[in-house]
């Protein structure tokens, strides 16, 4: 066995997964104005015949308003359980536990895809966001608190639904430029409330309560992991020394797995190239929480992987990009 760490088991939350690799993440735009195809759950199914320990399914919009695009994937309405269970069916199939990945996409959102006003923690544009072909950049309106309140609820209505269809957990997305991550972002979070951009508490407190509210609502035994964006990586934004402290706050409210990302505009460190470049969001994290950390950005062979387990840098693996090449890498990587 040439990879032996990647092999041992790791127990998160109540599910334990067969070993160190997860497919992160990645949006495909293969729904059908946000319904599960046949071609989805194709590609799911394709993965985790593979063998990894843990599947993260791309992100999927808690309400209409938080649409990112118009093939994203919904878990907005009871309408959408039914082929989300096809889903889960092909993946659990093949003996592999999958999360769903939750987010509401803020200021990230365009008025031409949602019909609907766009909303961000304060009325500041979206760094993350340039033209498109659907105009320039929305400019948000700040929350009120009763906003902040139904986004909660759509938040624990959207992983209430997800259990329904079977998944083993959720995963909330707070990373990459959407509203969570719009919360977290000094750059985007001017609010003096509760959910201050001032502090670090305040602007985790939004996360901290929809960790807090589902964990009420689906109980123990159904996996909450987060996916923050550690760094913005731009002057004023959030850094990586906050990490540690973040983690231990999540920790706190309930969450049983960290996963870190960073970039804001970017989804990636500039200046940096190397496998594993957010490694130093994770190990952060790490110096704050004792829940499995998962560290991706640009690890793509099972020697870069085992590397970063040796070091204790983090828990889990996660190799996206080269699984999109090659949808067996996985087993491949295993069977060394």
């Amino acid at each position: 066995m040439k990879y032996p760490l990647l092999h041992e088991t790791l127990k998160v939350g109540s599910s334990v997964l067969k070993n160190r690799l997860v497919m992160p993440p990645m949006a495909t735009e293969k729904s059908a104005k946000g319904q599960v195809t046949d071609g989805l759950i194709a590609y799911y199914g394709d993965m985790a015949r593979s063998g990894p320990g843990l599947i993260i399914q791309e992100h999927s919009f808690v309400s209409p308003d938080g649409r990112a695009s118009a093939n994203q994937v919904s878990l907005a309405a009871d309408a959408d359980i039914p082929g989300l269970q096809r889903l889960t069916a092909a993946v659990h199939a093949q003996g592999v536990p999958i999360l769903a990945q939750i987010s509401h996409a803020g200021s990230a959102a365009h008025r031409a895809i949602t019909g609907q006003e766009v909303i961000s923690a304060s009325a500041v544009p979206n760094p993350s966001r340039a033209a498109s072909v659907h105009g320039q950049p929305e400019f948000p309106r700040e929350m009120t608190q009763g906003d902040i309140q139904c986004i909660i609820q759509a938040f624990v209505d959207a992983a209430a639904r997800a259990q329904q269809a079977g998944y083993d957990g959720v995963e909330i997305h707070s990373a990459h430029g959407y509203l969570l991550d719009q919360f977290y972002s000094p750059l985007t979070n001017r609010r003096t409330d509760d959910y201050t951009g001032r502090t670090l508490e305040g602007r985790t407190r939004l996360q901290v309560e929809i960790i807090q509210a589902i964990r009420r609502r689906l109980g123990k035994d159904f996996v909450l992991s987060l996916r923050l964006g550690g760094s913005d990586y731009m002057d004023g934004g959030a850094v990586c020394a906050e990490v540690g402290q973040a983690a231990k706050l999540f920790e706190a409210a309930g969450l049983d797995m960290l996963s870190l990302s960073g970039g804001m505009s970017f989804f990636f460190r500039p200046g940096h190239t190397e496998a594993g470049y957010f490694a130093e969001l994770a190990e952060a994290a790490k110096t704050g929480t004792t829940l499995p950390v998962m560290l991706t950005g640009g690890i793509a062979d099972g020697a870069e992987a085992e590397t970063f387990l040796e070091k204790g840098q983090a828990d889990l693996i996660g190799i996206g990009r080269a699984a999109l090449r090659d949808h067996q890498i996985y087993q491949k990587i295993l069977s060394m």
